[in-house]
């Protein structure tokens, strides 16, 4: 299989819209973790992705008569944009559907690349089943993100270029992975070229599909993906890619939203750029890697994918990079309630810089704290802070990598509630649209009241909310059904401690 993507991607058609990207290094990064990084820039191409190379290459392969009603796909990212831009270099109609909930950012720029938009439905599946009956309707030829050979070869230029550009081979390639059609693309090449290079993918934890797949033997659907990299949250990847990321890749790396914030952080250090969630997982998958594996020297390169990114999340990434770079520690503490007890915490606390302090009078014997702490030694500085305050005689926890907590409590830190033995703590995920909060207070209902309510938008097409609702015992069965009929993603953490340290009941 590999040899025969050897030659369509030798014989691929991208330059008529795309760039050959520099491959940089990164001396910053690299001075840190002491190897050579260097970032192939995708993010640079005219749609800020690699997209627009395999959107371009399959309309360059079509017949003037299958391309002479136009070209239609379902997507609400860069591969819009790509195909856009592919179709008006050739000329020709381009119809994008979308899921209603798109943010309208997205559905400019599509448009501004002469596509025409159609939104319909509430998920990618339901906008992709419109988009492939108004194809065969219309008789508008269907361009796949990633299950279809051609854009698979036009992906692939990108490891043509990489051996023009780099001075010797290097020990491995980190390529962002979704529905797989660039790592499939990738690896194919440099494989036949180079078989000693390790092709490494990365996802992140929420949307392993490439992953779990390959260790399944067979491709897999996923319940559930991970909003956060909305560019690589694909459920299952092709039967295509699946079978050539199993000749050519080596491993998959999984990352965590703390992980890929600081890696946006990173790539904007060196380059001033800013990466999307998607675009920023190789250099999360890169350093994930070295950390496990403690490589010294040595060069290795990164795939910097893309470039889309919705102002509006930069707050949320700038709040998880420092926890991602292990350079913030959040923690609980609690104190006694009593005159001078601040002042006791802060000097057993010592010179340690505190970047979050949040508290609120409580009329029992003790109260909870919750601090964010700086690091300059990561893992290991938090350890030592835990371990002082703890022999100066405090109950600490640490809260770095609990969710909760970092999402919704930190923002909420304002006192317990006496009596309230029946509440129900959910976090729930629902789709960004015009009436998405009223829909979903309506769909809760009015059967139990709700005590407890937290939403943030984090500028991606989903919100996070965190929902307290008073649910008797005797009734815990039927809440449980009635959520699992309403279609939002739902995790329950009443059990969760920095619920139980700041938000629930005080019999806790």
């Amino acid at each position: 299989m590999a040899p025969q993507y050897l030659q369509r991607i030798l014989r691929a058609q991208v330059y008529d819209v795309a760039i050959e990207s520099p491959l940089d290094l990164a001396p910053r990064l690299s001075r840190r973790l002491g190897v050579e990084v260097f970032c192939k820039r995708e993010d640079l191409q005219p749609v800020f992705s690699f997209k627009l190379r395999g959107a371009h290459n399959k309309l360059a392969q079509l017949s003037s008569e299958r391309l002479q009603h136009g070209v239609i796909c379902s997507s609400a990212g860069n591969h819009a944009q790509g195909l856009a831009l592919a179709a008006r270099r050739h000329g020709v109609r381009a119809v994008i559907v979308m899921p209603e909930n798109t943010a309208s950012i997205k559905v400019e720029a599509v448009r501004a690349l002469g596509g025409e938009t159609l939104l319909h439905g509430q998920t990618y599946d339901e906008a992709n089943e419109y988009a492939l009956k108004l194809a065969a309707q219309q008789g508008l030829e269907f361009v796949h993100p990633f299950a279809d050979p051609d854009v698979i070869a036009g992906q692939g230029t990108v490891a043509v270029e990489l051996t023009r550009q780099w001075k010797e081979p290097p020990r491995a390639i980190f390529v962002p992975v979704g529905g797989g059609g660039l790592i499939a693309g990738i690896g194919a090449y440099i494989k036949q070229l180079h078989p000693q290079v390790k092709i490494i993918g990365v996802e992140p934890v929420e949307a392993a599909g490439m992953h779990d797949s390959l260790r399944n033997g067979a491709p897999v659907t996923l319940a559930h993906v991970g909003i956060f990299a909305d560019g690589v949250a694909v459920r299952r990847v092709s039967d295509e890619t699946f079978r050539i990321a199993q000749e050519v890749v080596d491993q998959i790396v999984l990352v965590d939203t703390d992980e890929i914030c600081a890696a946006i952080k990173d790539i904007f250090e060196d380059s001033r750029v800013i990466m999307e969630p998607a675009g920023a997982l190789a250099i999360a998958g890169l350093k994930h890697y070295l950390e496990d594996n403690g490589v010294d020297g040595g060069s290795y390169i990164a795939i910097n994918s893309g470039a889309n990114m919705n102002f509006d999340r930069l707050r949320h990434v700038t709040e998880r990079a420092e926890i991602g770079e292990h350079r913030e520690a959040l923690i609980a503490v609690k104190i006694p309630e009593q005159r001078g007890a601040f002042l006791h915490f802060c000097e057993a606390l010592g010179a340690h810089n505190v970047t979050e302090f949040n508290y609120r009078y409580a009329a029992s014997r003790d109260a909870n704290l919750f601090v964010g702490i700086s690091l300059t030694d990561g893992r290991r500085e938090a350890a030592e802070v835990i371990r002082s305050l703890q022999q100066s005689g405090y109950a600490v926890l640490d809260l770095s990598d609990n969710e909760l907590a970092k999402i919704h409590v930190r923002h909420m830190v304002g006192g317990r509630v006496p009596d309230l033995d029946d509440e129900v703590i959910c976090r729930f995920e629902f789709p960004e649209r015009r009436g998405a909060l009223l829909s979903f207070l309506q769909a809760i209902g009015g059967r139990w009241n709700i005590s407890l309510f937290h939403y943030r938008n984090h500028g991606s097409d989903y919100g996070r909310v965190m929902a307290g609702v008073q649910v008797p015992t005797q009734q815990r069965d039927d809440f449980r059904e009635h959520l699992d009929t309403l279609g939002y993603q739902y995790i329950f953490e009443t059990q969760n401690p920095a619920y139980r340290l700041f938000l629930g009941s005080e019999q806790d």
